[in-house]
């Protein structure tokens, strides 16, 4: 197939466009290298594939309208991975306006691209964070999310409803993924495994929000792009059993689905520091703190919707994953 992925130098975007060009898919990439964080992670992510092929690279924003168009136009993709935004929960109280840019109105300009080239099925990333206020555990698909705790939940959120009027409008199939806490080689550096293995080698402290009693999901990144693969080979179809009266918040009788991917084994910070320890062979300074305004002190994934649809079962537990991580972070940076 022909696929256009946005974000491909991005920690998601670029596996997932590496992982298509393996099996033989042609790939469309899409991406502005901004500089949220090191440009230059971004571009020797790209270099893993920049020169193959059938990989064809577009460096714009999403939010310049005429570049989207003109890439659907060129190119004419049969599938979309919409993978770009502003990412980061926190970075939003410095710079807002961002969010709404590339989260909103880019992907608006993705959604016109799908809806005027006949495309065959869309899936885009969304977040556990739309969850927000929620407190019963696991999260499902069928419970509500109309209570975000940050701007980046909110455009998120966002998305997914805009995802859903296109699919009834104009049957635009949909797929959204709620991604819980992805880590691995290859990651964001202001995401906390980068960020507190820099720390311990460095011998600084790290800090450790709520007193480091989160749990979380974490997934794999091998786990997360088979999932999204998946995903894209399972268009979804009308569901007639949609009740207008009365819908549940997961289904519709659009060609639209929404399905949270992640790891349903949860682990708590500390436990996850401690592994990060034996693999790094250093002990932390841990710097104890509060929770953070906007955080949740626990997420937890049931993954039940997705696992009936594509059998997603992710493989690869925090043992094996963090040590990936750090044999990666150790080549990479030389440390």
């Amino acid at each position: 197939m022909k696929i256009l992925v946005t974000g491909t130098a991005g920690f998601i975007g670029s596996h997932v466009a590496l992982k298509l060009l393996e099996r033989g898919d042609e790939v469309i990439g899409f991406d502005n290298l901004s500089d949220y964080y090191d440009v230059t992670l971004k571009q020797a992510r790209l270099a893993r594939f920049a020169d193959h092929p059938r990989y064809t690279h577009i460096q714009a924003d999403l939010a310049d309208r005429e570049a989207v168009e003109a890439a659907f136009a060129t190119h004419k993709p049969q599938r979309v991975i919409n993978l770009a935004a502003q990412a980061g929960v926190r970075y939003a109280a410095q710079n807002p306006h961002v969010y709404v840019s590339s989260n909103v109105t880019g992907f608006l300009h993705i959604l016109e691209g799908c809806r005027h080239h006949d495309v065959e099925h869309l899936v885009f990333a969304s977040t556990s964070s739309v969850y927000g206020a929620n407190t019963t555990m696991p999260f499902s698909e069928h419970q509500s999310t109309e209570h975000p705790l940050t701007l980046y939940a909110a455009t998120k959120k966002a998305n997914e409803m805009m995802a859903h009027s296109y699919a009834h409008l104009y049957g635009i199939p949909s797929t959204g993924l709620r991604f819980f806490t992805v880590y691995g080689p290859w990651g964001r550096p202001d995401m906390a495994l980068f960020l507190f293995t820099k720390a311990i080698l460095a011998g600084e402290p790290i800090k450790v929000f709520n007193h480091g009693h989160h749990k979380r999901s974490f997934t794999y990144i091998d786990d997360i792009v088979e999932g999204v693969i998946r995903s894209l080979d399972h268009p979804p179809a009308v569901n007639p059993g949609w009740n207008a009266a009365a819908p549940d918040p997961a289904t519709s009788n659009a060609p639209y689905r929404l399905f949270n991917i992640g790891n349903e084994s949860t682990v708590e910070l500390l436990r996850y520091i401690e592994v990060l320890e034996q693999c790094l062979g250093r002990k932390a300074q841990m710097e104890l703190l509060p929770l953070q305004a906007g955080d949740v002190p626990d997420t937890e994934a049931d993954v039940s919707e997705l696992v009936h649809a594509v059998d997603y079962r992710p493989q690869v537990s925090v043992e094996e994953g963090v040590a990936n991580f750090v044999r990666w972070y150790r080549e990479y940076y030389g440390a």
